[in-house]
């Protein structure tokens, strides 16, 4: 972590900063909404605008797929083959590590976005078991748009992503999912007063208009 950073250095660290960095947490936004509300399209323009680090665990359990030495590569796509959902601590130690070996390069770099995660009620507790005292989680940046202007939108991607579940018939699965799994851990957060709620149906630079004023509010 940051601190074993810090005391390889040469020079004296005032003891107020010492302690700011055993202290220091990630401050983790988790970024949610339906296939095609614009999670990732926002997400890149947060990064250029804000000193965020953006984190999707699909992405992460890909790379760590395809890594050569890699611990958790060959259980990863074994569950990957079987066609079953890959262990939730996998993916949170994933995540903690990369929040960590970020802070580690950057003591500055100490806010993500971690995308499209927690997905479900099994991904939420095992935030909490693996990563309670280790983070803190800020709010839920939610992206609110109708299914079907979702599927429209996946459907136009599909001309061109190469994406094989950019497809009508499996987007209204995804939809499905989304509802019934991840809407839940929406409202979850809902009650406790950390979602902030953008209307994703509006075009990408409105959109990121409110993100802007939303960000900018919550320092």
């Amino acid at each position: 972590m940051i601190f074993h950073l810090l005391s390889r250095l040469s020079v004296k660290v005032p003891s107020v900063v010492y302690r700011a960095a055993l202290i220091m947490k990630p401050q983790v936004v988790f970024v949610l909404g339906g296939p095609g509300a614009g999670k990732g399209t926002q997400c890149a323009r947060i990064v250029e605008n804000y000193s965020y680090t953006h984190l999707s665990a699909g992405d992460l359990l890909r790379a760590e797929r395809s890594r050569e030495g890699s611990e958790f590569g060959q259980l990863i796509d074994s569950y990957i083959k079987d066609g079953k959902i890959v262990p939730v601590e996998i993916t949170i130690n994933l995540l903690r590590k990369a929040m960590e070996e970020t802070m580690e390069m950057d003591e500055k770099k100490f806010r993500f976005l971690i995308d499209g995660f927690p997905r479900n009620e099994d991904n939420l507790q095992g935030w909490t078991t693996v990563m309670e005292g280790k983070a803190n989680v800020k709010f839920v940046l939610f992206f609110d748009c109708t299914s079907e202007v979702c599927i429209d939108r996946c459907l136009e991607r599909g001309k061109s992503s190469g994406r094989t579940d950019d497809n009508r018939a499996s987007l209204e699965k995804r939809i499905q999912t989304y509802l019934q799994s991840t809407r839940p851990i929406i409202s979850l957060y809902e009650k406790q007063g950390k979602v902030r709620t953008v209307d994703a149906s509006r075009g990408v630079d409105e959109v990121f208009d409110h993100v802007k004023a939303i960000l900018d509010k919550e320092g």
